[in-house]
């Protein structure tokens, strides 16, 4: 390591050639490489960005000027160049730096981001800000392409155009999701192809090649002239868009050509007003397993880094997984089956359905709003739609969730994966309050399974629902690896099940933490306390019929659940004893009034008394407390 090592700052980086800046380019591939190989982490958008990163921070004044990344799992070589070298092999672990960017971390991270297209609205507001102060420095937003299929970055875009402000809007376009998700860039092509200067363009290049001579012309020469057409396009088409945006539009810059970037930098810097510099970068760039397949080192665990091969194990599958396996063969018989996603097709298990049923499978791009209306209007003609979302993603469509979906008490099934706590990734990616915020919705109902048996029973409960909304909420990880039934049965709506009878405590487990409360069961019995515990299994509606008998005789009530305290399932159960003026002391065991760090998921449910030992320390302790 040559010149990594000597960079505290950006301002080191000004001390060096565009010779040197290469070679520091390489260094900082082969640190996050090295780094993210042993912890995981999002590789291939981080290896993309680097000369990018190297550039901004070398023709910006940051900390001064701002830069603000978009989603920010690309702000690895940010971390780097901002002084943050020798912490840099604590990323994404328990008391190490975070994967995303976080304002507590750092004063070089302006804004922090963990969810897709809110750099532009969070930049103009800095520079709204700004102004009004009357302070003077430059505010840079990079988003991605993927990251501009979000409505929110067309709605940011279209006011900063609005107001004229000097603000940058560095696009930074890898080929990864813009044409794939983004239906509007297709549909503008076809536009832009129709219009007469275009096609006179086109038609002056053949003209050109139809006057040289028969023997020069061949093959190659007719193939040359159809990339200058299609060269053609690429210059007028994003010129045109975000011109009629408001914007000055600069590029497309070659995203891996330093000396490139920062001349375009400087000189776009000292134009004032609205400006987009188009970059075009390769994800995964110069690591050859990542450039080869950057749908899979997105985000990965750790890896070889000579073969790039994943260190897997060879237990059960994930509930991801078996989320996929099942939605196909439920589909298999009944044709009425959708499935949308919103730009996460094989996180959340879908790919083989897209696969099998090309035609009944929706991926809208990053756009988690659209998919719940959508899904809302397939569901009026008939349609079983079934939307696989992240919890935490999810929480980007309330308003859709209430105005469409259940004001309407239309069938949308919502599949919610990563229900819980989900690791690394942090607060940004935890999916901690998503049966708060869907319990106090009317019409809503709420599912949790037990495990991977329970899964495909509630699948098909809700595929044969009909009657309202149904969300289904699950874990991230590995499911028990229990037999799987060849026929799923219904689960009876709103009822849940006894596990193990008890005469002290009744504990009421919903989903990940029924096994859990199992075996703090065992531990409470061995120091004499029989406790009853019931796998809820629905969150709303409750079992109040089964609650209320079960509680009868007991000591004390306790609900478990891998969520927020705060309005969730033991609000749900208090409500319910409230109502029946029953006086009965109750113990709520979640996620306290916080946003959980990034670590380990294991020891961050440890460090919550999340696990069999936490529930049996907190029942004990309480019941000697009573007791002295």
């Amino acid at each position: 390591m040559t010149y990594l090592k000597n960079i505290a700052s950006p301002e080191d980086l000004k001390k060096l050639d565009i010779h040197e800046l290469k070679i520091l380019a390489q260094e900082i591939r082969e640190k996050i490489i090295d780094v993210v190989s042993e912890k995981g982490g999002h590789l291939a958008p981080s290896l993309g960005v680097i000369e990018l990163t190297i550039a901004l921070h070398y023709v910006f004044e940051a900390p001064k000027d701002k830069i603000i990344w978009d989603v920010g799992h690309q702000a690895y070589a940010h971390k780097l160049i901002t002084g943050r070298i020798k912490e840099f092999d604590t990323l994404r672990q328990y008391g190490g730096i975070s994967g995303f960017p976080r304002r507590e971390e750092s004063e070089y991270d302006v804004f922090g981001t963990g969810h897709a297209s809110t750099s532009i609205s969070s930049a103009l507001g800095i520079v709204a800000a700004r102004e009004l102060k009357g302070e003077k420095f430059k505010v840079v937003a990079v988003i991605g392409d993927g990251a501009l299929s979000g409505g929110m970055a067309f709605e940011g875009l279209n006011n900063a155009g609005h107001l004229k402000k000097d603000i940058m809007i560095v696009l930074n376009d890898n080929k990864m999701s813009i044409a794939k998700n983004v239906g509007a860039f297709r549909r503008y092509l076809t536009k832009i192809s129709s219009i007469p200067t275009y096609h006179k363009l086109r038609y002056d290049v053949w003209e050109l090649i139809n006057k040289l001579p028969s023997t020069i012309v061949g093959e190659e020469i007719k193939e040359l002239a159809h990339k200058i057409g299609d060269g053609l396009k690429n210059l007028i088409v994003p010129t045109m868009l975000f011109e009629e945006l408001g914007f000055e539009y600069f590029g497309p810059v070659d995203g891996h050509n330093i000396s490139d970037l920062i001349d375009i930098f400087s000189k776009v810097k000292r134009i004032v007003g609205p400006k987009l510099v188009h970059v075009l970068t390769k994800k995964g760039k110069g690591y050859s397993p990542a450039e080869g397949d950057p749908t899979h080192f997105h985000g990965l665990g750790k890896f070889n880094r000579t073969t790039g091969l994943s260190e897997r194990g060879n237990g059960p599958p994930s509930y991801s997984k078996v989320f996929g396996d099942i939605i196909v063969e439920l589909a298999e018989n009944d044709s009425k089956i959708v499935a949308i996603t919103a730009a996460m097709s094989t996180g959340t298990g879908l790919d083989n359905f897209a696969a099998k049923f090309p035609e009944r499978f929706f991926d809208v791009g990053i756009a988690e709003q659209h998919a719940v209306t959508f899904a809302a209007g397939l569901s009026t003609e008939g349609l079983k739609p079934v939307v696989a979302i992240y919890s935490t993603f999810l929480q980007r469509a309330f308003d859709q969730l209430i105005h469409d979906v259940c004001l309407q008490n239309l069938p949308v099934i919502f599949c919610m994966d990563r229900g819980g706590i989900v690791g690394e990734d942090g607060p940004t990616h935890h999916g901690t309050f998503d049966l708060s915020y869907l319990r106090i919705i009317p019409n809503m109902i709420i599912m949790a399974p037990k495990d991977e048996i329970e899964l495909k029973n509630m699948l098909y409960t809700a595929v044969n629902y009909g009657k309202g909304p149904i969300a289904i909420r699950y874990p991230r990880g590995n499911v028990y690896g229990l037999p799987q039934k060849k026929k799923p049965k219904k689960t009876p709506i709103g009822k849940g099940e006894l596990l193990k009878e008890g005469r002290d405590v009744l504990i009421i487990a919903v989903g990940s933490m029924v096994y859990p409360s199992l075996d703090a069961a065992k531990i409470l019995s061995e120091k004499g306390i029989d406790a009853a515990v019931i796998n809820a299994r629905f969150i709303k509606p409750i079992d109040d019929a089964l609650i209320r008998k079960e509680m009868e005789g007991k000591k004390l009530i306790v609900t478990v659940e891998e969520n927020a305290v705060n309005a969730g399932f033991g609000s749900a159960v208090l409500e319910f004893l409230q109502v029946i003026n029953a006086k009965k002391r109750i113990l709520n065991i979640g996620i306290p009034d916080k946003f959980v760090e990034h670590g380990n998921p294991e020891l961050l449910r440890e460090n919550l008394g999340l696990c069999c030992k936490g529930i049996a320390k907190r029942v004990d302790e309480y019941l000697k407390k009573e007791k002295g």
